[in-house]
């Protein structure tokens, strides 16, 4: 992680991520996991997305992926080269809820985002410095050949994490209605196990 610093930060930085914790809120009461982020280029949101993990049934509809799949949609549609996609990728930045998943934050390295600002750190899957630096190529992974070649981006945490841990934590205290009650599940087999 570059940098963990949420005093000095632009008040643009604040208004994007602002934006970013509306789209999980948006989550948030779609009883989703409330992470939300905005793609920037040139001060302007021109992409938004929420996790719909649930709502669509794939564990990768992330709010970074569903966001990146919004742009690539409208630049295919605009008929841009894949050579252009990619020069416009290396202008944006995105504004995240928590910390990218290795998932996420590899996909964001393959396209080559310029910059990733997030609220909190994401101590269980973190892919920009909290369990792998995908982020940075000092990253011991090794690129995949010339499929897909990694890039380095400027990555920036503890912005507005409070207010990310916060939305986190209202999920989780209100229990996911959607998703599995594990112990319910494993009672039968813990029964035979004695506990």
């Amino acid at each position: 992680m570059d940098s963990h610093v949420e005093e000095g930060c632009s008040s643009e930085t604040l208004a994007f991520m602002e934006l970013a914790i509306e789209q999980a809120k948006d989550a948030l009461n779609s009883l989703e996991v409330p992470v939300g982020c905005v793609i920037v280029e040139d001060g302007k949101v021109i992409a938004s997305g929420r996790n719909r993990t649930t709502e669509t049934r794939n564990a990768t509809r992330h709010a970074e992926m569903e966001a990146i799949d919004v742009l690539l949609e409208q630049w295919q549609k605009s008929g841009l080269s894949v050579s252009e996609v990619a020069e416009k990728f290396s202008t944006c930045s995105l504004y995240v809820t928590c910390e990218p998943c290795i998932m996420c934050a590899a996909a964001l390295s393959i396209l080559g985002i310029k910059e990733v600002y997030y609220g909190c750190a994401n101590d269980k899957f973190g892919g920009c410095g909290s369990i792998l630096s995908l982020h940075c190529s000092s990253s011991k992974l090794p690129n995949s050949g010339d499929i897909a070649q990694r890039k380095d981006f400027k990555c920036t945490g503890g912005i507005m994490a409070l207010e990310a841990v916060s939305l986190l934590r209202r999920f989780y205290e209100q229990g996911n209605p959607n998703g599995m009650n594990l112990i319910a599940q494993l009672q039968p087999y813990m029964m035979h196990m004695g506990t």
